[in-house]
């Protein structure tokens, strides 16, 4: 009699274990905490989705993306920390910046010994996958499962890296990384672990080397091309007139384009060149080459025969820039479907968050310019769609600040994690549904390191606002201020204007703030004045 009062506690105790464990179903890990599904691309501008609008949306180049968008939320203002690509997956592995997580440039090599939310979603019973592009020179650390492209990887019959070692296949890397990601869900994973799976993408990197069977994609038609196509820089500070990032002067016709490498002269070059400068042409089976010459070169010989020069040149090497690019997407845009559908199929959907991004904006001939870097509003933006069913609201947009810094966070606060505190982002899980927290950031920071190097882009750092963006070229010694509210395209720098002395100060004050709470404590003097003419000649 003495232990009834015991026994029926316990069997209360067991009730109520009982009515709160989530039994494994298909789909579902055995804990019931969601899955996520991160694929990331390379250089995708938000302005190259359908569901972000701009000039190429009539195009509609991501139909199975923009689905996501209308099954999801689409953040429309997702900005990175470090508009380049190792460093924007280094922040997102560590939820920290750049100067902290040590991978400033793409010459540095990752700190795998750090810590990444991989490692600690793998102590909190998370499985952790990721294939496809890597970037950051150490081998992948905290994943379970990893296939990942050496450096920047190819296009057409590329090589991986794992654990056993190095193995070229046959095939375009876009549908390899998606045949290897599918490939895991269904054979490899643990059944009874929720996972992470980031699926990450080479496409639309530089060269843009399309699969064969969208080479001859948009042929038909003409893109409609930016109205700064042709801009001079005329109100910008001196470092954006001394790039080296432009279509007409710096986009090379063998190397980039795809002309066919005989000897030809290139006024890009300036010189004739008789090599091929799109190197994995050596690669790919005879096949592959049989079809990539019967797309191009007749499009090749219109060209030499047109013996075009001046803006009419720009023009076409624009064309043929974009047709290329939005060909990879597509590639992309495909595989997000191949995923998405399998996820369907296989019971995956209803637990598992999908997210899509990049790992930085791209210049699709915005400013006459191709690739990142600058903090102007083309390569600052990231894409950022989340599915997550029954908690992101179907077709949403959300407008708060968000950065990659974040990401580490949500998927800690998804996994049930703790979100150690000396990460610097913030999770979006209270964004995600549909709260809008009155503490949320007003403001962003920026810092960009690789200079001197490839794109001759300087080194500079900012703080962005709902409203206004300071810029601060601090080798140079100069600054940039924009009204994003009246100047979106960013061509008139008001930092001379005195009318805006008020708020220069205020966004000068934030900016050393943000410095300060980011513990950027990195070299911002200016150069000595016989260093910067050099770097101008060059």
């Amino acid at each position: 009699m003495k232990h009834r009062p015991l026994l029926a506690l316990l069997l209360l105790h067991a009730s109520v274990v009982s009515s709160l464990l989530v039994l494994p179903s298909e789909g579902h890990a055995a804990d019931g905490r969601p899955n996520i599904l991160f694929i990331f691309t390379d250089d995708h501008a938000p302005h190259a989705i359908g569901a972000y609008g701009g000039l190429l949306k009539d195009v509609n180049p991501t139909p199975n993306i923009d689905r996501l968008a209308r099954e999801g939320m689409l953040f429309r203002n997702s900005f990175c920390s470090n508009s380049i690509c190792g460093p924007s997956r280094a922040v997102i592995l560590t939820g920290k910046h750049s100067h902290l997580n040590g991978f400033m440039h793409n010459g540095n090599r990752f700190n795998a010994g750090q810590q990444t939310f991989a490692r600690l979603l793998q102590q909190v019973g998370y499985q952790t996958a990721v294939v496809g592009k890597w970037h950051l020179k150490s081998n992948p650390v905290g994943f379970d499962y990893w296939r990942v492209l050496p450096g920047q990887g190819d296009y057409y019959n590329p090589v991986f890296l794992g654990p056993d070692g190095r193995e070229q296949i046959e095939g375009y890397c876009t549908d390899l990384v998606t045949d290897m990601a599918i490939t895991w869900l269904k054979e490899s994973r643990n059944q009874d672990k929720p996972f992470i799976l980031m699926c990450q993408h080479k496409a639309p990197h530089r060269t843009w080397m399309p699969a064969a069977r969208h080479l001859s994609l948009y042929d038909d038609i003409d893109l409609p091309a930016p109205a700064t196509l042709f801009d001079r820089f005329k109100d910008n500070a001196s470092p954006a007139r001394f790039q080296e990032m432009e279509i007409d002067r710096h986009m090379n016709l063998v190397f980039d384009l795809k002309v066919s490498p005989d000897k030809l002269f290139d006024p890009t070059a300036g010189k004739s060149v008789d090599r091929s400068g799109f190197r994995n042409l050596d690669k790919m089976t005879p096949a592959q080459r049989r079809t990539w010459n019967a797309a191009y070169e007749p499009k090749n010989k219109a060209f030499r025969q047109a013996k075009l020069s001046g803006e009419k040149l720009v023009q076409w090497k624009y064309q043929r820039y974009m047709k290329d690019y939005l060909r990879c997407i597509k590639g992309v845009d495909e595989s997000v479907g191949r995923l998405v559908d399998y996820l369907s199929d296989s019971g995956l959907a209803e637990n598992t968050i999908v997210i899509y991004s990049s790992d930085q904006g791209f210049y699709l001939g915005d400013h006459g310019w191709y690739d990142k870097r600058w903090m102007y509003e083309e390569s600052l933006r990231m894409p950022f769609i989340v599915r997550w069913p029954g908690v992101a609201k179907a077709g949403t947009v959300n407008e708060h600040m968000i950065q990659n810094l974040d990401y580490a966070e949500t998927f800690l606060e998804v996994a049930g994690a703790d979100i150690p505190a000396d990460m610097q982002g913030t999770s979006l899980v209270p964004l995600l549904q549909g709260k809008s927290p009155d503490d949320w950031r007003k403001s962003i920071y920026y810092h960009y390191y690789e200079y001197p190097s490839v794109h001759m882009v300087a080194r500079h750092c900012g703080v962005r606002t709902e409203r206004y963006k300071l810029i601060h070229f601090y080798q140079f010694g100069e600054w940039e201020l924009y009204d994003l509210e009246n100047d979106p395209d960013e061509l008139t720098n008001l930092y001379s204007n005195p009318a805006y002395r008020d708020t220069i100060a205020e966004l000068r004050t934030e900016l050393k703030r943000l410095q300060v709470v980011y513990q950027d404590d990195s070299d911002m003097s200016e150069m000595p004045a016989e260093w910067k003419q050099k770097y101008r000649k060059q």
